[in-house]
């Protein structure tokens, strides 16, 4: 789907806050509350919009230390393999496939250092992984979410 100034403007203004009544985004991007309506229903329908949801701090949740993980396998893992299989820990909260000489890259968020040194442990026990290599975030220098230009 193509996005026109007034869809970008709506899925900025959501972004913004979720929460915004349709008739507080049309006040900023000039247009009724059933008009600004009818076109989050039609992004949505498109998958341009693909959910809402609230964000929560991770701390607050009692998860306080996060690493990456790379994540290195034996022969030719399907990156399809290795994503069914990192899903099955819950505190894999991203996983994609890289460049360079690393299969996978993990983003995990545990309690403690010692959680982190488990889950690395369990993924490390998949039949597929030959080896990983991890760093423990220190400090979060910028943690920014997407933005709509």
């Amino acid at each position: 789907m193509k996005l026109d100034e007034l869809d970008r403007a709506i899925i900025g203004a959501l972004v913004e806050d979720a929460r915004s009544t349709y008739a507080e985004i049309g006040g900023q991007v000039g247009l009724s509350a059933p008009a600004v309506k009818r076109r989050v229903d039609r992004l949505v329908q498109s998958g341009a919009i693909t959910g809402f949801t609230a964000r929560v701090e991770p701390a607050a949740l009692g998860w306080t230390t996060e690493a990456y993980v790379e994540l290195f396998c034996q022969g030719k893992t399907s990156p399809s393999a290795i994503g069914l299989a990192v899903a099955r820990h819950p505190e894999v909260v991203s996983a994609c496939t890289v460049t360079g000489e690393a299969d996978a890259l993990l983003h995990i968020r545990a309690t403690d250092v010692r959680h982190v040194e488990e889950v690395i442990e369990r993924i490390a026990a998949e039949p597929f992984v030959a080896r990983t290599k991890s760093a423990i975030v220190l400090t979060r220098l910028i943690a920014n979410e997407p933005r709509v230009t």
